[in-house]
């Protein structure tokens, strides 16, 4: 009898050669946390954001502040960090998705603000534009988009809604690099802020970290002093000046959100990898389509035409006439050495939310039938075809 297959798991990290010697000599340098390697990370994530052109008949970007980018110790930290900085605070309310991690909405509370959570469109399971307006209230500060999946949100309908109510608007990218949008980049759109992840098991990685990029000078100014204890100077420009700069100020009671340089020598070389990656996952997940056509499933929504889906997560949903349910559907995949997850138990589902806010199932439709139905299988750029070809053969089992 042969030997059973190893686990295949849900997700592992992409690390080359060239990321391990750049953090060997972030090491060797005497400089391991937020200097002049975060300052580089920084700057290329603005220099990759604009290397895109944006389509010539829409004329945007004339007259436009340039792109800023600082580097975060997490996602979660630049959400709460936009935030902070648009002056979200008691007696606002701010909306987001019910289909998302729960760090999305946390952060919003941290700042003693209310969640209004809405649903999803079912089709492409981010949140739907028309339910972000249906909910707008007099107190209604701001909307959170999630591009699900690494799938756009539909930023104009969404933007035109924040516009017509006066509504900030930060973009929770977490999944979403690289993603396009009308042929944009998600992180140059007309949105006050956005935040990308760099989360081990991201399109790109450093461990734990994240970037908050944006396009006004003084949210910028602001992030970059709260994310540093509030410090008017960071200890990078203080450490490295060629005249005695000890002195500094505490202009505000800021947060500990900096990215260290040794996470951001991995995300220097990752950064330059994330074309190829997002290439890879096309492939994937076109491979994966293939191997489950036919079977009582609805596979992941594609971009629209000409535009590009991170492909982040792959996600599937039972259909109606599926032999199993979700849970059982699961245990058969572990069973068959094949790991996967569930994106996500929806808000409306958590005790904190429910209870705070009085959440029912049903007040949310489509993103509780999906959650009912839905399993992320494996998809990262480490796959190789027989890896695919194992997903698809124990689907196929599991379903038979």
């Amino acid at each position: 009898m042969s030997d059973p297959l190893p686990f295949l798991p849900f997700a592992l990290p992409e690390i080359g050669e060239d990321e391990i010697a750049e953090v060997i000599d972030t090491l060797r340098s005497g400089w391991i946390t937020t200097g002049p390697k975060a300052k580089r990370f920084e700057d290329d994530f603005t220099e990759f954001l604009t290397s895109l052109p944006l389509p010539p008949e829409e004329g945007r970007g004339e007259g436009r502040e340039p792109l800023q980018s600082l580097a975060v110790n997490s996602a979660t930290a630049g959400l709460h960090l936009a935030l902070e900085a648009l002056g979200i605070g008691p007696g606002d309310e701010v909306i987001t998705t019910t289909h998302t991690f729960t760090a999305t909405a946390e952060v919003v509370r941290y700042l003693g603000a209310d969640v209004k959570l809405v649903d999803i469109d079912p089709l492409t399971m981010c949140i739907d534009a028309a339910a972000v307006e249906a909910a707008v209230t007099p107190r209604t500060k701001a909307v959170m988009p999630v591009h699900y999946a690494g799938l756009a949100a539909d930023m104009p309908a969404l933007l035109a809604v924040a516009k017509k109510h006066g509504l900030k608007v930060v973009e929770d990218a977490a999944h979403a690099l690289p993603t396009t949008v009308n042929g944009q980049l998600i992180g140059t759109l007309d949105s006050d802020a956005t935040v990308f992840s760099f989360y081990a098991n991201k399109t790109i990685t450093t461990g734990e970290g994240g970037m908050v990029v944006t396009r006004d000078p003084a949210l910028a100014q602001r992030m970059k002093v709260m994310r540093l204890h509030g410090m008017s100077r960071d200890a990078f420009d203080r450490f490295t000046a060629k005249v005695p700069s000890w002195y500094y100020e505490i202009v505000a009671p800021g947060f500990k959100y900096n990215l260290t340089d040794i996470a951001a020598a991995l995300g220097i070389h990752q950064l330059k990898r994330v074309r190829d990656f997002q290439r890879k996952r096309v492939q994937l997940a076109q491979a994966l389509d293939a191997g489950l056509a036919g079977l009582p499933l609805l596979l992941p929504p594609q971009p629209r035409a000409g535009d590009m889906h991170a492909w982040h997560l792959y996600v599937v949903r039972l259909a109606d006439d599926a032999p199993i349910d979700r849970n059982t559907f699961i245990e058969r995949l572990f069973a068959a050495g094949i790991g996967c997850s569930v994106h996500y138990i929806p808000l409306h589902l958590q005790p904190y939310w429910r209870d705070r806010y009085g959440l029912r199932p049903e007040d949310f439709p489509h993103s509780q039938r999906a959650y009912e139905r839905m399993v992320t299988l494996p998809l990262y750029t480490r796959m190789g075809d027989s890896d695919v070809r194992r997903v698809t053969d124990a689907v196929r089992a599991a379903l038979a």
